[in-house]
């Protein structure tokens, strides 16, 4: 599992359903929601 920051619980937790995706610059990211608030999260990885 991806872990990223929720900025409505301000803390750092795994996401649920995290899902690779490819951003419009080509870099790869994490995209996921909260498991406690259901907020939507995202990660921005490497190359």
């Amino acid at each position: 599992m991806a872990e990223g920051y929720c900025v409505k619980c301000k803390a750092k937790k795994e996401m649920k359903d995290a899902k690779e995706v490819t951003m419009k610059n080509g870099r790869k990211a994490m995209k996921g929601v909260c498991p406690s608030c259901g907020t939507g999260m995202y990660r921005i990885m490497g190359k």
